[in-house]
């Protein structure tokens, strides 16, 4: 967000709060893209909050969670001192959650491929209408073939993502697998170190497709310590996620930072990954 819409993020994250009895004397940005995250000192939570027209996102997002704590799920917990629902403030969507103070920065992989199969074997006890991943590459294929969308992209490189992203996304439906409800981007900075074990976060992202689309987002020593996964299909969906990658640096409205060399980097990211995975 850009400055005025984030201190406008942040009172609108605030007075939520306070106006729910919780106490606020301090808040802290912790990440900040389309939506932010904030921590409210002194009363533990960790706040949600995104533009108002992200709202079905973030209702998706918190009835995720609610089905997931229901069944021991390894997955950051809304605040129980208030209902767990989303409020809308000052065009604003604030979602109110438990904050988990750090611990050791990274994980081990066999401890990342743990709390993958406790989260999956969670997730298949859950009924809930998610969007295939394929709808999600097809939101990238609109990015990169509307020039309007993507001006500053050039001809040879906005065919090379459309190929790629069309070409794999069928490829991968097409495989034997087994789809499935998946976190949807379980990429490291999505799964916290904390007190009670690693916890996954950014459940709006949640969607159906095979376990090899999630461990396409964690560290390659992640995949290999999970029992069963194709490790074949891994290295085609790590392909497809960072052709996705690029597809949303291009966009005309993306706010990512260091956005000039997020794009140089994500095309060579999805080059290097298709010269792994072999012809599509």
């Amino acid at each position: 967000m850009q400055p005025d819409e984030l201190r406008r993020a942040v009172e609108a994250g605030r007075a939520t709060a306070s106006a729910l009895g919780l106490q606020v004397d301090d808040v802290v940005v912790i990440h900040n893209s389309d939506r932010v995250a904030l921590h409210l000192i002194p009363c533990g939570v960790l706040a949600r909050v995104a533009p108002a027209g992200q709202l079905a996102d973030s209702e998706f997002e918190v009835e995720v969670a609610r089905r997931l704590a229901d069944v021991d799920a390894p997955v950051a917990e809304l605040d129980p001192r208030v209902e767990p629902r989303v409020h809308v403030r000052d065009a604003f969507a604030i979602s109110l959650w438990t904050y988990y103070e750090p611990v050791a920065p990274e994980i081990a992989p066999a401890d990342y491929a743990d709390a993958f199969t406790r989260h999956h074997a969670a997730l298949r006890k859950v009924d809930l209408d998610a969007p295939h991943f394929t709808e999600r590459v097809a939101g990238a294929l609109r990015e990169v073939n509307d020039r309007e969308r993507s001006p500053e992209l050039p001809d040879a490189d906005r065919q090379f993502l459309s190929d790629t992203l069309s070409g794999l996304s069928a490829a991968i439906s097409g495989s034997k697998a087994d789809d499935q409800l998946l976190h949807g981007e379980p990429h490291p900075g999505n799964l916290l170190n904390t007190r009670s074990g690693p916890l996954f976060v950014d459940l709006a992202t949640c969607c159906r497709g095979p376990i090899e689309f999630d461990l396409a987002h964690a560290p390659e020593e992640v995949g290999q310590h999970y029992a069963g996964a194709d490790q074949d299909l891994v290295h085609r969906c790590r392909a497809l996620n960072w052709a996705m990658f690029s597809a949303w640096r291009w966009r005309q409205s993306d706010q990512m930072p260091d956005r000039d060399r997020r794009r140089a980097e994500g095309l060579d990211r999805v080059r290097a990954a298709l010269d792994r995975c072999g012809p599509v």
